[in-house]
């Protein structure tokens, strides 16, 4: 074969490959749009739906969003997505990526973005300030992985519990593209374990915890419908506290 013949096989192979890729890219995207919360400071919200607090604020620098339909009862809370807006004139090719930390919806809108996380998926300064202006604009969006370099899953006793009558907890640092969609609760002495109530968003709650250290074990879900159970290498002390974080000690992918 001439090496001229060869390198048309070549060529037209690679570009097969691109449009394949780009095609595959581009269906991984759904349309919708995308609003901003108005009357907040730059970043996101402490009072969100998920209950994660000050942490749901400032969690990704504050690139986090509320949802509609995405919030799931509270099972999309801590999943992230990457956004990207859609008017060539103002919008980057990357968008952002944000976590769901907050369930909202407004004009038809599937997100609503933080400022800072609203004003990042433009192009410049200037964009960003023509975007903000808009308020609510066309977007495109899919689900992402979760990375938090240097961060294992941890867990925050919420203030409204009481040791040992009652406890409540969220979850921190959410990683991969699984959902928590279970969480047992387990003491360590004879691992009797119980299910668990999400009582909103992403709290989960104890009536009668269990007395001594307590080990929290976590049902991963995917999309495609693979299950499994992670257990933390750390148990939570006997004297937990409201108020107080406690590191599991596992990462996820």
């Amino acid at each position: 074969m001439a090496p001229l013949q060869v390198l048309e096989i070549f060529s037209t192979f690679l570009l097969v490959i691109f449009i394949q890729v780009y095609l595959g890219n581009a269906q991984n995207f759904i349309q919708s749009r995308a609003a901003y919360y108005p009357n907040s400071e730059e970043k996101g919200t402490e009072t969100g739906a998920c209950g994660f607090g000050t942490f749901g604020a400032t969690i990704n620098g504050g690139d986090v969003s509320a949802a509609s339909d995405l919030y799931r009862d509270g099972l999309g809370c801590g999943a992230c997505y990457q956004v990207r807006c859609t008017n060539s004139n103002y919008c980057s090719e990357n968008g952002v990526n944000v976590v769901i930390t907050d369930h909202g919806a407004s004009d038809s809108t599937d997100f609503i973005l933080s400022q800072r996380a609203f004003s990042r998926m433009a192009q410049t300064k200037d964009a960003a300030a023509s975007l903000l202006s808009l308020g609510n604009v066309g977007i495109e969006y899919r689900r992402v992985s979760c990375s938090y370099p240097n961060k294992n899953i941890t867990f925050k006793i919420d203030e409204s519990s009481d040791n040992p009558y009652y406890l409540a907890f969220v979850i921190w640092y959410q990683q991969g593209k699984t959902d928590i969609s279970a969480v047992q609760l387990c003491e360590t002495q004879n691992f009797v374990c119980k299910l668990l109530d999400r009582t909103r968003g992403a709290v989960w709650t104890s009536s009668s915890p269990p007395k001594g250290q307590l080990q929290i074990r976590m049902l991963l879900s995917s999309d495609d419908g693979d299950e499994k159970w992670v257990i933390p290498l750390n148990n939570i002390p006997e004297n937990w506290k409201a108020g107080e974080t406690y590191d599991s000690g596992i990462q996820v992918d």
